[in-house]
């Protein structure tokens, strides 16, 4: 059969010159011939399903929606890329959405304002731009001057931009949410990446909040970001668990941060300074040169007055902290961290000893063995019965006096533990008591609570340094007197006495001599078989300590140590001779240590 484009006898019809007349009628502006072509496109060959048919099919029917003010409709079916398609039905498009954005008489739908944007994108991208020059200068029937080009481009992106924060304004949204910051970071960057366009949602549909964020950020927007981020998140201490490292853009969030940091260094705001650029760090940034320039300079200043007047030692020694965490190997900001505390310390001795305790305890945690904190501290723990009299005694003057009752039970808690670990198991089980009589004064503790102090020594054993040979040296003997305390974890003390005795082996194998790891092994704490990688550790201390002895003439101890590494290796039964032949049998007879001597 031959048709013309409208349907008249002329040539072959096909999908594709059906197609094509539709386009051609919409451009003249025959609508009324439109439709008939399309619905004719359908009965015969079904809606175009490949590329670029299908959006040129999808552009002429959004465009022909829109021409009705079916803007629901018209979001549904266009392209969320109208690569390939008419640019005049484009054109057409667009210019129908924003005549929708700019109507005050109605709230238009959320999807016109992405249309417009994905759109008009298109239209003014570079690679399009020639199509649409044409275009226009087409229609005008004259060319446009470069300079006119540029001007006319200039106003159509700010009048577009203009409309889409009128939109805004209405809806309530921040710069981070915002049509207006989704258009110019399209403009800007490229940034859309939907697949779809939104019908319903916001700009956050149509581009990541995190590129959004970016935008905002690389563009001197940093204020705008915080901003939308303080209000969103009013109230929420930024530290918290559930705070910015949760935000899908804390990367850019943590690089405004940073850059108001140091900008409030310029001005003069330490505190606040360290506070933005602490937050940053927390949420991964990484501080370049001049951060942690401006991170020293904050820490030199903060909460001293000019001339030495109207210093504030609380404001100084919190912005020392926060500067402390960001530069940790500093060692003049230690240094001066330590001289602060130590000070207050001091200011503080008669009026809140609780408090110079802990700011002494804090200032040997910064510098470990500091004269003068050392000092100051000793002095307060000289008396320790009288000290916790003292605070007992402030405790009945004032019932809910919280410090004092907290101090009183890390206080008892400590003893209990000292106790126990020295053999006085009673006495620390009274600690215990009075322990709990703090934590809870409502109850009344048990007389023996073996399951309290198996925990409280479990927990000091935890706490201990587990990079020095006296840290686990601590964590060996904690361990070992909760393991002989009856409670119900005690089985799972002993594993962790186990996981301890390993550590301290394989310390001493690496730092100490063979005698050091064999002493461990003597004292009987863990039998050979349970740690497989704990017996290796003592069979080699034993072949070498009989490699010395061998090289210093003592034949016969080189001989017993050759055996003990060899019954510890090969497991012997309990009663079996270091000498002489005897039957092998499983390491699970786990022969005594003392019998290997």
């Amino acid at each position: 059969m031959r048709v013309d484009e409208t349907g008249g006898t002329d040539r072959e019809v096909t999908a594709e010159s059906l197609l094509a007349a539709a386009e051609q009628a919409f451009l003249r502006s025959e609508f009324d011939v439109v439709q008939p072509l399309l619905q004719r496109l359908r009965n015969t060959f079904g809606e175009p399903d490949t590329d670029p048919a299908d959006v040129r099919y999808g552009t002429l029917l959004a465009a022909m929606a829109a021409r009705v003010e079916d803007w629901p409709k018209a979001v549904r079916l266009c392209p969320d890329a109208p690569v390939g398609a008419e640019t005049g039905v484009i054109h057409f498009l667009a210019v129908s959405a924003l005549r929708e954005l700019a109507r005050e008489d109605r709230h238009a739908d959320a999807g016109v304002a992405a249309v417009a944007i994905v759109l008009w994108a298109h239209l003014l991208d570079e690679e399009n731009s020639d199509d649409i020059r044409a275009l226009v200068t087409g229609r005008r029937g004259e060319p446009l001057p470069d300079a006119l080009w540029e001007q006319a481009l200039g106003r159509l992106r700010g009048r577009i931009a203009d409309l889409l924060r009128a939109l805004d304004a209405r809806a309530g949204r921040d710069a981070l949410a915002a049509w207006h910051t989704a258009w110019e970071a399209e403009c800007a960057d490229g940034v859309i990446v939907s697949s779809d366009i939104p019908t319903d949602a916001g700009p956050h549909a149509l581009i990541p909040l995190v590129d959004a964020a970016w935008y905002l950020v690389d563009h001197g927007r940093s204020a705008d970001l915080l901003s939308a981020d303080t209000a969103r998140h009013l109230g929420l201490n930024l530290w918290a668990e559930e705070g910015p490292t949760h935000r899908t853009y804390a990367v850019p969030l943590a690089r405004a941060l940073a850059d108001r940091g140091r900008d409030r260094v310029r001005g003069g705001r330490w505190s606040e300074a360290l506070a933005d650029i602490g937050t940053a760090a927390q949420l991964g940034h990484a501080l370049k040169s001049d951060e942690k320039d401006a991170v020293i300079r904050a820490w030199r200043n903060v909460g001293r007055g000019r001339n030495g007047l109207g210093n504030d030692p609380l404001i100084r020694i919190a912005g020392l902290e926060q500067a402390y965490v960001l530069l940790p190997r500093d060692t003049a900001l230690a240094a001066e961290l330590t001289a602060e505390l130590v000070r207050r310390g001091k200011q503080v001795a008669h009026t809140d000893p609780l408090e110079s305790r802990s700011l002494f305890k804090r200032a040997l945690a910064v510098t470990p063995r500091d004269p003068a904190a050392q000092a100051e501290l000793d002095g307060l723990l000289g008396d320790e019965a009288s000290f916790a009299n003292a605070v007992r005694g402030m405790l009945a003057r004032d019932p809910a006096c919280g410090p004092a009752r907290r101090w009183l039970e890390r206080h008892s808690e400590e003893r209990a533990v000292a106790l126990a670990v020295s053999g006085h198991t009673d006495e620390a089980q009274a600690a215990v008591r009075e322990m709990l009589r703090h934590k809870d004064p409502t109850q009344t503790p048990l007389r023996k609570n073996n399951h309290t102090l198996s925990g409280l020594l479990l927990l000091a054993a935890r706490r201990t340094d587990a990079g020095s040979r006296d840290g686990l040296e601590r964590r060996v003997e904690l361990l070992r007197t909760a393991a002989t305390i009856p409670s119900r974890i005690q089985g799972h003390v002993r594993e962790n006495l186990h996981e301890a005795l390993l550590l301290l082996a394989e310390h001493l194998e690496a730092t100490a001599a063979p005698s050091d790891v064999i002493d461990l092994f003597l004292r009987d704490l863990m039998r050979t078989g349970v740690s497989t990688r704990f017996d290796k550790v003592v069979e080699n201390a034993y072949v070498l300590r009989a490699t010395v002895r061998k090289r210093t003439g003592d034949l016969g101890g080189a001989q017993r140590d050759l055996a003990c590494a060899e019954a510890i290796g090969d497991g012997l039964p309990l009663q079996a001779p270091l000498f002489g032949s005897a039957p092998r049998t499983s390491r699970r007879d786990d022969p005594r240590q003392d019998t290997l001597f």
